[in-house]
């Protein structure tokens, strides 16, 4: 099977290489072949027949290629199933196949601007810290909230009025040496919004102030968090203020700080944030019902709570891509085998 460009959803068109493994370092090899790869909305590029993850990238191509490779604008896609033991080489950033490169395919083509961001921006990954990491997401994410893709996503999802709340969206409560923070919009389905946040970092400030608290974490409901309201997406007055607001106020910081005294109880669906956050904690317990996955791309953003950070420590960058491309949802015992959650609570 062979792809011919496809089209955006603004029109533009999107170029796919489809390359076996040794021409894809033919053209790596080459500086002129390099720049025809992508365009200016980005590109894919699918490579077939590619060895296993052997080591380092250098021990596939050496460092010069390596770099080369990194650098691409473009996503690197092997065709391969992503669920194998050495799911992709080094220098790929998602491994796919089948009905799944077929939808990750539709995705990225659809906003290729936010799918190119999120596979650059996850590269450089393993170099970056913490505190890195967050910096670098929340530019990138700020950046696509002035792009056109996630323009025409809200424009064609006009945000919704709702009166204003008259409880707390967070339960906090003390007793025995366990500071319980349970969230409590369950209408919503524990939808994060700037509230709900603002109280969430007020919770965790207490547990900051007293290192002898451990941090139990849960939500009322039938979800524990269906990830951030989208009815407040792009509400800030500009991407520079959102991208300062979101440094001023890390969820994500905040929970990496108390990560080893922080255990989170998930049910449900845990969407975007509602696994993002509960990633930098030091335990995970899934409820049976337990659902996972990174929609944000539909919305031409990336996932922008942290989770291009605290996912790929714990599954690795090739499966935080293939959650985030393909937008698919995992069940909680693939989280259990993949890590991103270190238990179930059966009956």
């Amino acid at each position: 099977m062979w792809y011919e460009p496809r089209v955006a959803s603004d029109g533009s068109s999107v170029p796919v290489d489809v390359l076996h493994w040794d021409d894809f370092v033919d053209v790596l090899t080459s500086p002129v072949r390099r720049a025809d790869l992508g365009g200016p909305s980005g590109g894919i590029v699918v490579v077939r027949d590619a060895p296993g993850a052997i080591g380092a990238p250098e021990a596939l191509l050496g460092a010069e290629l390596t770099e080369a490779a990194r650098a691409l604008p473009v996503v690197i896609v092997l065709d391969r199933p992503n669920h194998e033991s050495t799911p992709a080489t080094p220098v790929a950033d998602v491994a796919a196949t089948g009905v799944d490169l077929d939808l990750l395919l539709e995705r990225v083509t659809t906003n290729p601007q936010a799918a190119t961001a999120l596979a650059l921006l996850l590269r450089g990954g393993r170099t970056r810290s913490v505190v890195d990491g967050l910096i670098a997401e929340s530019a990138v994410y700020s950046t696509l909230q002035g792009g056109n893709e996630f323009r025409r996503w809200r424009a064609e999802h006009p945000r919704r009025e709702r009166g204003a709340a008259t409880t707390p969206a967070v339960r906090v409560s003390s007793a025995a040496g366990t500071l319980d923070i349970v969230l409590s919009r369950p209408e919503v389905r524990n939808a994060l919004d700037a509230r709900m946040r603002d109280e969430l970092w007020d919770a965790f400030l207490v547990a900051a102030a007293d290192p002898d608290l451990a941090v139990r974490w849960s939500a009322d409901g039938p979800s524990f968090c269906s990830g951030g309201d989208l009815d407040e997406f792009g509400s800030v007055p500009d991407p520079a203020t959102g991208h300062i607001v979101r440094l001023t106020r890390s969820l994500g910081l905040a929970i990496h700080q108390l990560a080893g005294r922080t255990t989170v109880h998930v049910h449900g669906a845990c969407t975007g944030s509602g696994i993002e956050l509960p990633a930098f904690a030091r335990r995970i317990v899934a409820a049976p019902d337990s659902t996972f996955c990174l929609p944000e791309l539909g919305l031409g953003l990336i996932p922008g709570a942290g989770g291009t950070v605290s996912l790929p420590i714990r599954i690795g960058r090739h499966r935080t891509a293939w959650l985030a491309l393909t937008g698919r949802a995992i069940d909680a015992d693939t989280a259990l085998g993949w890590g991103l959650v270190d238990a179930i609570d059966r009956p």
